[in-house]
């Protein structure tokens, strides 16, 4: 079977709806003297060769945390960033729901084939790097405004990376149901943040690269994105600067994390990561 009647064969199996089933989410922090060769990359090629590309990865977008963003993170002492200023830049992917498995095989091949054609840039650490499955969504206005797969298209002002550590799967449960039915609709209302996409980790394949460390958490942590409509310095006192205690008595906040959304084709901020 060629590779045309092969596309033609799986197209017509399968889930295929639009809702993001799953994620990738991954922060990295470019070397010092390497941010603006590691945005042109990025941009000029990795997004699109190495995600946008794949099959059943739908949506995406870039988002970066300048210095002043980066000041702004709490708690002192992370889990997930050594230090809490480590990872300057964000890429966030939907992944069409029940196309996970299908779309790490491309993954992985892609990326040892990027490796050996040496389109893959070495100088620079993932600082959180992970595929996540997704939980729940929650909006601040009810059925009017974008939905959750709209999220990574719509022109959001910013977005705010937030991560929770539990004890166990028990006390995870009940977080995540102690914030899909009380706490997140009460910080939402009157918010400009617009939603909250809550996933959990899922673990990477044996094969993956070996620069990806196998992922955290997978049993007892929480990742959450805040869309915001306004730029998080403008508004971060008033409605986000508590968010380190949102875990209550299940869990403890490990990252919350500002960003504002790069400008793609261009260097705009990289002059402001440092």
């Amino acid at each position: 079977m060629s590779d045309a009647e092969t596309y033609g064969e799986l197209a017509a199996h399968g889930p295929y709806g639009v809702r993001p089933g799953h994620a990738l989410i991954t922060m990295v922090e470019p070397h010092p003297g390497h941010e603006y060769a590691y945005n042109r990359w990025y941009e000029d090629d990795h997004y699109y060769a190495g995600a946008m590309a794949m099959p059943w990865m739908f949506a995406g977008r870039r988002w970066v945390a300048t210095r002043d963003l980066q000041e702004l993170r709490t708690p002192e002492k992370s889990a997930v960033a050594q230090p809490v200023t480590a990872g300057c830049y964000l890429s966030t992917y939907w992944i069409t729901d029940g196309r996970y498995d299908a779309h790490m095989k491309w993954t992985v091949a892609i990326n040892k084939r990027l490796n050996r054609d040496a389109r893959v840039y070495h100088d620079r650490t993932h600082v959180f790097t992970s595929f996540q499955d997704h939980e729940t969504t929650v909006y601040r206005d009810g059925a009017a405004g974008p939905r959750d797969f709209h999220a990574l298209d719509h022109p959001y002002a910013g977005l705010v990376l937030q991560v929770v550590d539990c004890a166990g799967p028990a006390e995870r449960a009940a977080l995540l149901e102690r914030l899909a039915a009380r706490e997140l609709p009460r910080r939402l209302a009157g918010s400009p943040a617009a939603m909250v996409t809550v996933f959990r980790p899922t673990p990477l394949p044996g094969d993956r690269m070996t620069y990806v460390k196998q992922v955290e958490g997978v049993d007892t942590r929480l990742t959450l994105l805040w869309f915001l409509e306004r730029d998080p310095r403008d508004c971060w006192a008033e409605h986000f600067a508590d968010l380190d205690g949102l875990g209550g008595g299940e869990g403890r906040v490990e990252l919350v994390a500002p960003f504002v959304p790069t400008v793609p084709g261009t260097d705009r901020y990289v002059d402001q990561l440092r």
